[in-house]
């Protein structure tokens, strides 16, 4: 933004922090409604294309994904499966050979278990990064 229209240069950035807060899991409803009234206001008042197309793809969004929108909002899920803080990595202990790989590959030694026994993930620790997901090559870890 040149800086120039503040609905652009303010408004962008408020739309980012309501975005970011319904990606981690602390969104309200009211969000939603705000989100909507802020793209518009956005458009009408920018003077150039940028702020008038900014606002496009939240809208866009809201029009064709507004379920995903609420289940962030309501269930604290994101049914994506993209927004970190509304993720976890759960080892399928009927998949889990116990090989092992998966704690090796894991930044945060986030996984424990015996050799030939199934492994587990501590929720509290894991960085939600998803190395052990890639590392494992039973398929044994999934995300929910």
């Amino acid at each position: 933004s040149c800086g120039k229209c503040t609905f652009c240069r303010i408004g962008t950035k408020r739309m980012l922090e309501i975005l970011s807060r319904i990606t981690a899991g602390k969104g309200a409803e009211s969000d939603i409604a705000l989100l909507e009234t802020l793209a518009g206001q956005i458009k009408k008042t920018s003077l150039c294309g940028l702020g008038q197309l900014a606002p496009n793809p939240v809208l866009t969004t809201l029009k064709y994904f507004r379920e995903e929108y609420l289940a962030h909002i309501r269930d604290k899920k994101c049914p994506a499966k993209v927004c970190k803080p509304l993720i976890r990595y759960e080892i399928r202990q009927d998949a889990c050979t116990g090989c092992g790989a998966c704690a090796k590959g894991c930044p945060v030694k986030a996984i424990s278990g015996e050799k030939k026994k199934a492994h587990a993930i501590d929720a509290g620790i894991c960085s939600r990064c998803g190395l052990c997901r890639e590392t494992c090559k039973f398929n044994a870890i999934e995300v929910n």
